[in-house]
């Protein structure tokens, strides 16, 4: 099966792959982050619906808003992050539809549906973040992706006025393997999987 990727790529995206606390002093350009988006939109959406919203968190000013809203745990690691990236959603996403998804009237499916609109904007965003983190582990970058923030106050902070929410927030840069704490252990296939 020569269509499967290298044992080196799938370390690198998976099986070696880890979630680093400990970033090194190396900045992260914003060329890399541009190149990060390009990858990630490539991936499906339903509907193409590409409802996530990135606020990539890099100055001093801005790491100083986003820091009374992280959780105690996650201050410091998030502060010497060279990058934070705010994965968020945006719930008007659905106006896109008509230049995303231009083969048929998609907008309609959403408009005036509260429940749906916030059902799929999540359920995606939360897919291009997954997205997000494999892409960022093909470009070199480590990543640590975490809950642990006030949603309400970075909304406040950096989106306020606008349809956008905050999803998880995901620390990008160059992470010190050194100081990676041993792996959790992962399930069996039988633990959690079935084939009917």
């Amino acid at each position: 099966m020569s269509d499967i990727l290298s044992d080196d790529s799938l370390d690198r995206l998976f099986r070696a792959a880890r979630t680093h606390y400990v970033w090194r002093d190396e900045p992260v350009s914003d060329v890399l982050l541009q190149a990060l988006y390009d990858l990630v939109k490539m991936a499906p959406t339903s509907a193409n619906c590409q409802p996530m919203r990135l606020l990539f968190v890099k100055s001093a000013d801005a790491k100083a808003r986003l820091e009374p809203h992280l959780s105690e745990g996650n201050r410091a690691k998030t502060m010497a992050a060279p990058v934070t990236a705010i994965v968020g959603y945006d719930l008007e996403f659905y106006e896109e539809l008509p230049r995303l998804f231009p083969h048929t009237d998609a907008r309609s499916w959403f408009a005036g549906n509260d429940a749906k609109i916030a059902e799929t904007a999540f359920r995606n965003s939360s897919l291009q973040g997954g997205y997000l983190i494999l892409a960022a582990r093909a470009l070199g970058l480590d990543v640590g992706p975490m809950s642990g923030f006030d949603s309400a106050g970075v909304d406040a902070e950096f989106f306020a006025g606008s349809s956008i929410k905050s999803n998880f927030l995901c620390n990008l840069g160059h992470g010190d393997a050194e100081k990676l704490h041993e792996r959790s252990p992962r399930p069996d296939f039988d633990d959690f999987c079935q084939i009917l």
